[in-house]
């Protein structure tokens, strides 16, 4: 019995879940900027360095390492041993999903367009799934 599925009815591995999830995160991330892009309004701030947040270096760093964790855990949920991927979904699934949540209710203080909170909440919905699936991980037999 492999005891890696999520249940009897489904027979997906729940590492391959989870790195869909991830990745399914971090496309609703990249669809939200592709929309912002095409926003001549955010453009055009964006280009100006006119945008509530100033673009610099170092955020630039800080979204690259932000951006990052996807992807690798994307990777990392179906090579990392059972109990450390367990692990780390958990914990960097709840971390995701805390700076998803500070960037959805940033979009509503500062009156983003409606793409940007959908997006968001899109990106929130899967970091919160990738924490429950691996919160009920069945645990492996010895």
């Amino acid at each position: 019995m492999n005891t890696n599925r999520v249940n009897a009815g489904n027979m997906l591995d729940v590492r391959i879940t989870i790195a869909v999830l991830w990745i399914a995160g971090m496309l609703s991330s990249l669809n939200g900027d592709t929309y912002r892009l095409h926003d001549p309004v955010m453009l055009r701030a964006s280009l100006a360095n006119a945008a509530p947040i100033a673009v610099t270096p170092e955020l630039l760093l800080v979204m690259s390492l932000t951006f990052v964790v996807p992807i690798l855990m994307s990777v990392l949920s179906l090579i990392l041993g059972y109990s450390v991927s367990r692990w780390a979904n958990r914990i960097l699934g709840i971390l995701y999903a805390i700076i998803t949540l500070a960037f959805w209710v940033l979009g509503f203080v500062l009156h983003s367009n409606g793409y940007a909170i959908v997006w968001s909440t899109s990106q929130l919905v899967f970091a919160l799934l990738v924490v429950w699936y691996a919160w009920k991980w069945p645990k492996q037999e010895a």
